[in-house]
């Protein structure tokens, strides 16, 4: 294996124009070599060529850090508002492996917000629909669909070797559990919600509090929840996972993550960072 990957690195260096290879010819070095396509990223951002997908990255990011992000192993619980903008995102960085966990099927409720969801989807698994869609966006990235509730067995064992956790899950009251698995995992967890056109986000770091501590999950079974009252926007989805992706990109490369919790309101244009 590591003569192929040696004969495939020096196929890619000689076929690079500009410090940059075609995904196409990306492709064909990785099937002769028969490896696939993000065994074949790593490989040309080893020997110092940028994957033409990635190229515009490089105003950022250093081509290690790009190697570094096809090299991570992330975990994402819920498929769908925040989840499916979060899970776009990830994938068109390069994140190079993603489980993506989420037990429920689209409704026509959602079609409002949620990116995986259409009119022609409706009742499929969201966790198949990811996979569907990260096969369009970046076929590269491996991904494994888990169409499952999180519960606390299942969640300790997704998050062995993971680098990063992301919570994209709605309201407060399923979060900590999440949260407690992820650090006695010793594994950094990514927090967001919204509601109406406000959200919030937050790095939890192991052993640290997080949103639940900070805003309280609310009396059990009576009041309802802040998203239920004001409703859910795209535009406040897509918001909220833009800066979840941020805070996962710093904490992937090796950069420090921001303190405290991001609040945004899109009505006024405000955002302000709490130091908690």
């Amino acid at each position: 294996m590591s003569e192929r990957i040696s004969q495939l690195e020096s196929a890619i260096h000689a076929a690079a124009c500009d410090g940059r290879i075609p995904e196409q010819v990306l492709r064909e070095l990785a099937a002769a070599a028969g490896v696939d396509l993000l065994v074949a990223q790593r490989a040309a951002c080893r020997v110092g060529v940028w994957p033409a997908r990635y190229a515009r990255n490089a105003r950022q990011l250093s081509i290690q850090e790009q190697l570094t992000l096809l090299e991570s192993h992330v975990l994402l619980v819920g498929l769908g508002g925040l989840g499916g903008w979060l899970l776009e995102l990830l994938a068109r960085l390069g994140v190079g492996s993603i489980t993506g966990v989420d037990a429920d099927r689209f409704e026509e409720s959602n079609l409002n917000r949620q990116l995986l969801g259409n009119a022609g989807n409706l009742g499929q698994s969201k966790a198949e629909a990811a996979a569907a869609r990260l096969a369009v966006v970046n076929p590269a990235i491996q991904f494994t669909a888990v169409p499952r509730f999180m519960d606390e067995a299942l969640c300790a064992r997704l998050l062995r070797g993971m680098d990063l956790a992301l919570d994209a899950l709605g309201g407060l009251d399923c979060r900590l559990s999440l949260q407690q698995a992820a650090a006695r995992a010793g594994v950094p967890l990514v927090s967001a919600g919204i509601a109406g056109l406000t959200g919030w986000v937050a790095v939890v770091l192991p052993g640290q509090p997080g949103p639940v501590q900070w805003l309280g999950a609310g009396p059990t079974g009576s009041a309802a929840t802040p998203e239920e009252e004001l409703g859910n926007l795209a535009p406040t989805a897509a918001a909220a996972a833009s800066l979840q992706a941020a805070e996962a990109l710093k904490l992937l490369t090796g950069r420090p993550p921001a303190s405290g919790m991001f609040l945004f309101d899109l009505m006024d244009g405000d955002i302000q960072r709490i130091r908690l």
